[in-house]
């Protein structure tokens, strides 16, 4: 059975995100809020984590996960950036956006788009998500919690341990989350294009 924390949306517990942090470092996947809608996440290096999140979404191995990172920093280690690239991703972040980049030598390889060598990151504006990701000291390897069928993610945390109680290990509460998943643009080539049109403005990426 998954547990369950109540988390405050804007001053989130140190003791309650240290022992959800602690659960992902032993393997733990958790379904967690962002400034969009519920994410699942899990430890970097989390293979087993990793599968399950394509066993609840139905993902074959062309989709995108996307890397939650706390800053900039810490993004930039991850994947390819040029100068125009920079520019485009600063002026968006911390905000509800995914960004396509080449991924560095530090994504392991199965997360990485099979012909492309493409990963998604992402700088959530979440007190909750960015208190999780401070502790954690590293980013998440996360995705939108809609599940096969559905046209919208679950907004209600009592709902998703209801639903997934078997299937993860953590529910992360602090309230009702979005139900528009990030926007997603690809910068793999240069020139953006737009994959997702969600929680972000995308006139500013036109």
């Amino acid at each position: 059975m998954a547990r369950y924390f109540d988390v405050h949306p804007g001053n989130p517990q140190p003791r309650t995100i240290g022992q959800v942090v602690d659960l992902i470092r032993d393997g733990g996947l958790i379904a967690y809020p962002t400034d969009s809608c519920f994410a699942l996440g899990c430890a970097l290096g989390n293979q087993e984590g990793i599968d399950r999140i394509r066993a609840i979404r139905h993902l074959d191995d062309r989709h995108h996960f996307t890397l939650v990172c706390r800053d900039f920093a810490q993004l930039g280690q991850l994947v390819q950036i040029n100068n125009a690239s920079f520019r485009m991703i600063r002026s968006a972040t911390p905000g509800p956006y995914t960004f396509i980049l080449t991924a560095t030598k530090e994504v392991p390889r199965r997360l990485l788009h099979p012909r492309k060598k493409t990963v998604g990151v992402r700088i959530p504006q979440h007190a909750v998500a960015q208190a999780l990701l401070a502790e954690l000291g590293e980013p998440l390897v996360s995705s939108t919690l809609l599940l096969p069928g559905e046209e919208e993610p679950m907004t209600q945390g009592w709902e998703i341990k209801e639903r997934l109680d078997h299937a993860i290990d953590a529910v992360i509460d602090s309230g009702e989350c979005g139900t528009e998943p990030s926007t997603v643009v690809d910068l793999s080539d240069g020139e953006p294009e737009i994959l997702r049109e969600g929680a972000g403005d995308p006139s500013r990426f036109r």
